[in-house]
């Protein structure tokens, strides 16, 4: 691999039993090693990384035990559609609305890897990867760096990197690679695609056009939904900051404790849909006239895609009629429902004004409003 690429890549197969014998006895790491198997000695817990040689073998004997247990422990369950649509030993780029810092690409992986397809490498911002525990067992589970608050020139060297890697684990390493359709978590639940994003992927295309390129790279669109977000009242004193015009400056360990949350919290159930790759529309948007216009349309395209296979829950369907105040989909939920998800509601805004709790609420009656196209 270039050494171009070392500042911000996922660590090679070679490189993975070193990196967690040096994170093995991290207090962080016997945590999850605890969590994840509660009825083994320490022992036997180090025995298990030892043993380990690659990241396809990581995520094999760590992290879907893992998984399995966080749904056991935290979910009604997981499950997913369109996957048996895609083909064995094939990368595709997936972009994906972005729900849960850590849990949105474990899920996928988890799902990739029951179902036998390529399993991703994925972009992570290095702003939640500070602590070096969380940097090394980042890049062991095959992610790599996107660079944050960068300058302008600085940021447009990183985004050249960034682009040319993605590239190189596409179309030389054939590995499939998950991005975010946009910097960050969708915390007001409008999924969109940040078109900056897509060109910034098409950097890599050189002389052969972005969207030649772009096909190549077998773009599926995947919607990702949880009927509870745990992190959701989290969320709330951002979202009223950037209602008021202001800036948002996060805590310390804001962010890791979002991870913890998520992991931990209740999210009830839990789908992914994968789409067709966008092979026939990235043909079509060819045709159109100047860069800008096509990334757009590309755009257009995957946020018509995600919000479509988007599956509703009656936690979404539920805070849509409660801001409408009508009963316009009460078919789509029970009055035991109702109930339940109110008194969980007010138990997390408790102490909250009345703005505190419509923002609590939009976020849940977001995916409603633009599947089904009514306002709240």
């Amino acid at each position: 691999m270039p050494e171009a690429f070392d500042s911000i890549r996922a660590f090679r197969d070679d490189e993975v039993h070193a990196a967690l014998r040096s994170i093995a006895h991290d207090p962080m790491m016997q945590t999850v090693l605890q969590f994840t198997f509660p009825e083994l000695a320490p022992e036997g817990r180090l025995q298990i990384l030892d043993n380990i040689r690659a990241t396809q073998d990581f995520h094999a004997q760590v992290i879907r035990p893992a998984v399995l247990r966080i749904l056991a422990e935290s979910s009604a369950g997981l499950t997913h559609s369109g996957f048996d649509q895609l083909l064995p030993d094939t990368p595709y780029l997936y972009v994906s609305n972005h729900r849960d810092i850590v849990l949105d690409t474990a899920l996928l992986n988890f799902i990739l890897l029951e179902q036998g397809l390529t399993m991703t490498a994925s972009a992570i911002g290095d702003n939640l990867v500070k602590l070096p525990f969380l940097l090394t067992f980042a890049k062991i589970n095959r992610n790599f760096l996107v660079r944050r608050n960068l300058p302008p020139r600085e940021l447009l060297e990183s985004s050249q990197e960034l682009t040319a890697y993605i590239r190189h684990l596409m179309l030389e390493d054939r590995r499939s690679v998950w991005i975010a359709q946009r910097e960050g978590r969708a915390k007001d639940g409008n999924d969109a695609t940040n078109p900056g994003v897509l060109k910034m992927i098409g950097m890599a295309a050189g002389a052969e056009g972005a969207m030649s390129y772009l096909k190549k790279l077998r773009i599926v669109p995947v919607s990702i939904s949880y009927e509870y977000d745990p992190a959701d009242a989290f969320k709330i004193p951002e979202l009223l900051a950037e209602a008021h015009g202001e800036s948002y400056t996060k805590e310390p360990q804001e962010d890791f404790r979002h991870i913890m949350t998520g992991i931990r919290g209740q999210k009830k159930r839990i789908h992914f849909h994968a789409g067709t790759p966008l092979d026939a529309e990235l043909d079509e948007i060819a045709a159109i006239s100047g860069l800008n216009h096509q990334i757009k349309a590309l755009a257009q395209v995957l946020d018509r895609a995600i919000v479509a296979n988007y599956r509703l829950w009656p936690s979404n369907y539920i805070s849509h009629d409660l801001l409408s105040q009508t009963g316009a989909f009460a078919k789509h939920y029970t009055p035991e429902e109702k109930v339940a998800f109110v008194q969980r509601m007010e138990e997390r805004t408790a102490g909250m004004d009345a703005e505190a709790l419509r923002c609590f609420l939009s976020m849940y009656a977001r995916p409603v409003s633009n599947q089904t196209g009514m306002g709240h």
